[in-house]
């Protein structure tokens, strides 16, 4: 099972937001990079959710529930989206600045290419962040 990290701007679309929901397509990832990351995901990896521009920090877990498929908002039929469903909130947020300072955590793709909305997450940084949260 592989890890990932999706971002989301709160006020878009929260991680309170798929709880309510139960399950959501995530579309719209136009990054070639992250749209690499999404076609690589598999029903059953968990995703860390984040909160980007207001709360800067990872808040939840959510699960693949449907591998890639074709993103229904691309007129150009390029791009892929996947499902995604929670699975929790964390215990306790981990912010984008205690990240940061964490050692464990220097080569997080999240942390080197800061653009991305979807990135691959070790099981080293996984459970690095999950002892942060308290999870």
């Amino acid at each position: 099972m592989a890890h990932w990290l999706v971002k989301s701007e709160p006020n878009t679309y929260s991680f309170a937001d798929l709880e309510r929901d139960g399950r959501t397509v995530w579309d719209g990832v136009r990054n070639n990079a992250a749209a690499l990351h999404l076609k690589a995901m598999r029903v059953g990896d968990e995703v860390l959710f984040y909160h980007s521009q207001e709360g800067l920090a990872v808040v939840g877990i959510a699960r693949v529930a449907r591998a890639a498929f074709p993103d229904a908002s691309d007129p150009s039929g390029r791009f892929v989206a996947v499902e995604l469903e929670p699975v929790r909130p964390l215990a306790r947020p981990v912010t984008l600045t205690e990240m940061k300072a964490e050692p464990a955590l220097s080569g997080m793709a999240m942390l080197r290419q800061s653009r991305l909305s979807v990135s691959p997450v070790s099981s080293a940084e996984w459970a690095t962040i999950l002892g942060m949260a308290k999870a």
